[in-house]
């Protein structure tokens, strides 16, 4: 891909909550109407003597990730996603079909592969960054992996290759970005794209990240980029091979970006287009970025007068109010998703409207739906999920409004993002998706954490906001993304026009013989007449009390093509006797309805005993078995027991004040819900503190409390601190405290970038000195590495002391032989969950070494302190490019000057936490990165700055960040410039 950058309650929220920017909609005409620059026919690439095939370009696509996004630090939503927090018992609940037909498109080392592709009657047009190839419906290639030059004539392509397909035209959309500032778009004369040939249309004015949509009067174009426009290419002309064919350009009037853009275009899915009224563009408004007061979405309606292209008019925004959503990440950073296993952290693609928001029309409305990714932890470690919204309009023409809205997040606490949605046309909606492990995924093996391509979906009768299809796989994933952090980009669904059902979802993964491109073909419309199962156990609650009469409610689902009733239903405890009943009621396809057993239960244990209840269906003709019956595990509870189970703040970290927040993590042990009980906390031994919490917690949930009575932690020392919940008859008193200590500290970092090599003989030994002045007593000690080196198994490495004692980072990680290679920003924390040892190379990210740092704690820092890598075979070798220490202590430090070059970096305070950093230098040309860190380590701000000829300069906006201490750091991946700053 191409790019340039520069509590909403369930039931409510189906209400329509839109207003318009002005009392009446205003119209604007276009600022371009223009002839294409060119016209070119291009014969079939079934007649050509010679197909040029694909060319690979390997390495980070340069485009519009040379800047990064503007947000404000601290402004905006900053709660925990409500749809994610706050999940339907159905959301899941309803098992999905296994894929069709799953096969890889294409196998490119792009970065990103940019993965689209486009279903028609007999074929399927797979493209990715610099190429495509065409299939027929079965998987069966009908070409090689192809240049774009068999299809446009040569013009400088660049990438962002796109397709599409006009349903009722029967006809075949190729667009590709050209890399002198332009855009190609080729139409087929037929249907089929193998044998059929194409006209090409130029147009130079469409820079970045082009995305193509169809509508009845008009191929609609976004972009990224300044000023904001879209482009329409006049549909009929094109269709028709018109030389005189007209593009018409649009200004997005009240668009508010955050440094990059990414709106679509309503595409329309089927062949059955409105019979009049605008094309739709929406666009996503960050309450983080500035001049965005709430999270909305704004529309515009380009209403595309076809006898007069100059008449045309595009509206100012409409702007419908959604649930508060949280879509930045890492502050603009594209690296936002940590790989499992030490893998990089890799693009959660923010402020996009993921490809494509679709249209469809049917008898009574008509129906838009489109996603983008949010962030819904709302904390440092991020949670990917998906928030995705329908639209409707009562007629063709009509005013659009919010229908429903949910936000999908993927079982097992992972995340789930690279979205891309349709329905079909019985109004069930597919939502095709990438996820991988997220920071609280179990690492057992029970849950696969690489990156790999799912699936989930909603019924048209489902319960509004709600993905009920449980998520199903389409393809696994081999491996980590590699080279760059850049992943995904497009990616594409759509629905075969044959029948209307199935949805072909194109996603991007790393295959068995590298990067790829996988296609998976599913379908949520029956494909069987009798098929029905039981998808929720109502009751008994997982969570219960002792009861000799236990109510047995379930929920079933009609699989199947026909109405179902009068079939028989039953249940079984602990392998028991089976109790059958018969459902008399009728199931019309596509629902749910719910059964509450005659019969009773004996569930009369003591606490802690669980009971396993196996409920099933027994319809008769059934076609799939496989869903017929669910079990699940119910454990009886005491009535009531609370307790702490975690301090979430203040912890260990620099800068902490005098009037600190205490923030601690409530459990509901119990079975009923609890509301109006006591807690309290403990400071190193003083006085007990007890406030009253007033919010009500649910069984088995969990509930954030934060004192209104601050704690003073400003002195450097170290701290313990008690919390306690004080219930009335708590029935288990045990798990009532939670006790922890943690530390006001003092950090002083520093490294060496004078490269060494490592190796290539055996037991070659490679040593670098970092010397420290300061002499104090330590806390805790970092280590973080770059090593250039293949076959990692070879090396071990050790950290050691001014006073001798040494402690092993890695020792030959991965064993005898390990083939991977190189670690890279690698971070030896030892209070990281990640072993060393559970890692693949390249390490990038966070681990815990092989020997606890901790056994460093107590000595003293001063001196030199020596990184040892011994190479233990023959043959690879390699460079230690940089390392770093960094060393906390219970007191107060200085901080040195930095000093790898000789410019001056400066920070003016303007007043009001307005800051202007400036780094006077002509020395250094390149475009360098600014981060902004809080002392947690999370990045808070990334942007890319250009020296402006006399230097780099940024205003820094600290207005809505909380108080304390930041880092600020300016510089390149080698060297950098650091400050602090102050936010009172």
């Amino acid at each position: 891909m191409k790019k340039i950058t520069f509590l909403i309650l369930p039931i409510l929220f189906f209400l329509s909550q839109d207003f318009y920017a002005q009392d009446a909609k205003q119209i604007n005409k276009p600022f371009s109407v223009k002839k294409a620059f060119s016209v070119t026919k291009m014969p079939s690439i079934s007649s050509k003597k010679t197909l040029y095939p694909s060319t690979e370009k390997t390495g980070e696509v340069q485009d519009g990730r040379a800047t990064r996004h503007e947000v404000i630090i601290g402004k905006g939503n900053n709660t925990p996603d409500f749809f994610a927090n706050n999940p339907s018992k159905m959301e899941g609940a309803i098992v999905g079909k296994m894929p069709s037909l799953v096969f890889e498109t294409a196998q490119s080392n792009s970065q990103p592969t940019d993965p689209s592709g486009a279903i028609g009657r007999n074929h399927y047009f797979a493209v990715f960054n610099t190429g495509f190839r065409i299939f027929d419906k079965d998987g069966n290639a009908l070409t090689q992996e192809l240049g774009v030059l068999n299809i446009f004539p040569e013009n400088n392509q660049c990438c962002d290759l796109t397709v599409s397909y006009d349903n009722l035209a029967d006809r075949w959309i190729v667009s590709i970005l050209s890399s002198t500032n332009g855009v190609q778009v080729a139409v087929s004369d037929g249907p089929d794209p193998v044998n059929d040939s194409w006209n090409v249309y130029l147009f130079p004015n469409i820079a970045d990240y082009n995305k193509l949509s169809v509508w009845r009067d008009g191929y609609y174009i976004t972009q990224n980029g300044s000023p904001n426009e879209v482009w329409v290419l006049d549909r009929a002309a094109a269709l028709a091979g018109n030389e005189d064919a007209q593009i018409i350009g649009f200004s997005l009037p009240g668009l508010v970006t955050n440094g990059f853009n990414s709106a679509q275009a309503f595409n329309i899915t089927n062949d059955v287009h409105p019979k009049t009224g605008p094309a739709a563009i929406v666009y996503m408004q960050d309450d983080a970025w500035t001049g965005v007061d709430n999270d909305h979405i704004k529309l515009w309606e380009i209403d595309l007068d076809t006898n007069n292209f100059s008449n045309s008019t595009i509206s100012d925004p409409q702007e419908i109010v959604v649930s508060d959503f949280i879509s930045v990440f890492d502050g603009g950073s594209f690296a936002n998703l940590p790989q499992p296993n030490g893998g990089q952290a890799i693009d959660a693609l923010q402020a996009t409207i993921m490809n494509q928001a679709q249209f469809r029309k049917f008898d009574n409305h008509n129906s838009a739906i489109f996603n983008f990714v949010v962030d819904t932890d709302a904390t440092d470690e991020k949670l990917a999920g998906i928030r995705w919204m329908e639209f409707r309009q009562a007629e063709d023409g009509g005013t659009w409004s919010l229908y429903q809205e949910g936000t999908y997040t993927a079982p097992d606490n992972k995340h789930a993002w690279h979205g891309s949605m349709a329905m079909d046309a019985q109004g069930n909606i597919g939502l095709g998706y990438t996820s991988m492990g997220g920071p609280n995924t179990v690492t057992d093996g029970s849950v696969e954490l690489t990156l790999s391509s799912y699936y989930t979906g909603r019924f048209a009768n489902d319960e509004l906001g709600v993905m009920s299809v449980q998520e199903t796989l389409i393809a696994t994933g081999a491996g980590n993304i590699p080279g760059s952090e850049r992943y995904g980009d497009y990616g594409k669904m759509d629905v075969d026009p044959i029948g209307d059902r199935a949805f072909w979802f194109l996603n991007e993964y790393v295959g068995d013989q590298g990067r790829a491109n996988v296609l998976g073909v599913f379908q949520l419309a029956p494909t069987l007449t009798n098929d029905a199962g039981v998808v929720l156990l109502n009751s008994p609650n997982i969570g219960l009390l002792a009861n000799p009469s236990a109510e047995i409610g379930i929920e079933i689902f009609n699989y199947g093509s026909e109405a179902i009733s009068n079939f028989e239903v039953s249940f079984q405890i602990d392998g028991g006797a089976v109790v059958t009943e018969t459902f008399a009621d009728v199931i019309n396809p596509g629902e749910t309805s719910s059964y509450v057993f005659d019969a009773t239960a004996n569930l009369n244990g003591s606490s802690g005993t669980t009971y396993e209840i196996a409920v099933c269906t027994s319809l008769t003709g059934d076609g799939d078995d496989n869903n017929d019956c669910k079990t699940i595990e119910v454990t009886l509870l005491e009535p009531n027991d609370l307790g702490v189970v975690a301090l979430l703040s203040p912890i260990s970290q620099e800068g902490l004040t005098d009037s600190e927040e205490v923030t601690i993590l409530i459990e509901n042990f119990g079975a009923d819900s609890q509301t109006n009980f006591d807690v309290s906390y403990v400071l190193n031994g003083g006085a007990t503190v007890v406030e009253t919490v007033n919010n009500t917690i649910e069984s088995g949930a969990t509930l954030e409390y934060t004192f209104s009575q601050t704690i003073n932690v400003s002195a450097i020392e170290e701290y313990e601190l008690t919390a306690s919940t004080l219930l009335d008859n708590d029935g288990t008193p045990a798990n009532d405290s939670f006790t922890t200590q943690f530390s006001n500290q003092s950090c002083l970092g520093s490294d060496n970038t004078t490269s060494q090599a490592v190796g290539p003989d055996s037991n070659a030994v490679t040593e670098s000195i970092i010397t420290i002045d300061q002499d104090f007593v330590l806390t805790d000690v970092n280590v973080t590495v770059n090593i250039n080196h293949t076959w990692v198994g070879d090396l071990l490495i050790e950290i050691i002391a001014p006073d001798g004692t040494a402690v092993v980072l890695a020792n030959r990680t991965g064993g005898t032989g390990n083939s991977g290679d190189n670690y890279i920003n690698t971070l030896f924390d030892s209070d990281s969950n990640l072993s060393i040892n559970e890692g693949t190379a390249p390490f990038t990210g966070t681990f815990a070494p092989l020997e606890d740092l901790g056994i460093l704690n107590g000595l003293t820092s001063g001196g030199d302190w020596k990184l040892r890598i011994t190479d233990n075979a023959n043959d690879d070798g390699g460079t230690l490019n940089s390392w770093s220490i960094q060393l906390c202590a219970s007191e107060v430090l200085g901080v040195p000057e930095d000093l790898s070059s000789k410019s001056n970096f400066e920070i003016f305070d303007l007043g009001e936490n307005l800051y202007r950093l400036n780094l006077n230098t002509q020395d250094i040309t390149e475009r360098l990165d600014l981060d902004v860190y809080n002392l947690n380590g999370q990045r808070l701000l990334n942007r890319r700055i250009l020296n402006n000829g006399t230097g780099y300069q940024y205003d820094l906006d600290m207005s809505y960040a909380a108080a304390g201490v930041y880092i600020v750091r300016l510089g390149n991946a080698e060297k950098a410039k650091v400050g602090r700053i102050i936010v009172k």
